[in-house]
């Protein structure tokens, strides 16, 4: 199958520093322009990002500074970019969210103009979502093959919960799984310490997520202007922040933990 083009259309794929739109920048870029006729072009490119990379990002995506260190940064590249893609379609997975808002914000550091209004875009993980639905009731039906009657209702989702669990575990028994780093493991087994580790994403600090743990299991903010940064550290450095937070609107577990965690430096 080919795709049906009445103009170019651009698969591309991004590897940054972190996750922030505003703050984090390109380190590699990836484009894969098909054209009308079905003919087309790959370019890669490694970006310097001109700030550093955090080490954890680095072990996700395998760029390091010094990966980066001679390349050029996004500026020098910007009018190269520009002109391959010219005014094709943009096409990614969780482009809409994330990469597209980036690669805009980074033509738009460069001074490049990047016009967005004729520009259609195709999200695929947004087919993936809404055509495979990761609903309860769409859970049911795949785990369980039966349809969830009086969805929604507290009794009803909560034995379909129960049943979904013991379905999965004779669905994914002996199934290996292999994570970010290229472990591979048997995480689903019927022991809920062993399902409680492979179901918690985050060590979260605080109920809310303002604060999670990092890798060293200190204490860092998860939101914020100080996003990343040790929370000890902050409250030492800035302790208006304490007082801001105090005041503004988060939850009492939040505001608990934040207090714990001063008085402990004091």
């Amino acid at each position: 199958m080919t795709l049906n083009l009445t103009k170019s259309i651009c698969f591309f794929d991004l590897e940054t520093t972190g996750i922030n739109i505003n703050r984090d920048r390109i380190v590699e870029i990836c484009i894969h322009k098909i054209n009308p006729d079905q003919s087309s072009q790959t370019k890669t490119y490694r970006i310097n990002p001109t700030i550093p990379i955090p080490k954890e990002v680095s072990l996700l995506h395998g760029i390091y500074d010094k990966d980066v260190a001679g390349c050029p940064t996004f500026k020098d590249i910007a009018g190269e970019l520009a002109a391959f893609i010219g005014n094709a379609d943009l096409a990614g997975y969780n482009s809409n969210k994330f990469d597209v808002p980036i690669l805009v914000e980074e033509f738009l550091r460069a001074e490049v103009d990047f016009d967005m209004k004729n520009r259609r875009q195709v999200d695929v993980q947004n087919i993936f979502h809404q055509m495979e639905q990761r609903t309860l009731i769409a859970a049911y039906k795949f785990y369980c093959n039966k349809k969830l009657e009086g969805a929604h209702g507290a009794e009803a989702d909560t034995l379909a919960t129960y049943e979904i669990l013991l379905a999965q575990l004779e669905r994914y028994k002996d199934v290996p799984f292999e994570d970010k780093h290229g472990q591979i493991s048997f995480p689903v087994v019927n022991d809920i310490a062993a399902l409680s580790t492979f179901t918690t994403q985050q060590k979260y600090v605080d109920f809310a997520g303002s604060m999670v743990y990092n890798d060293k299991g200190q204490e860092v903010f998860n939101i914020g202007k100080h996003k990343g940064r040790l929370v000890s550290e902050v409250l030492n450095y800035e302790p208006s922040y304490y007082e801001w937070m105090m005041g503004a609107d988060f939850t009492l577990s939040t505001k608990r933990k934040l207090t714990e965690i001063r008085l402990r430096g004091r």
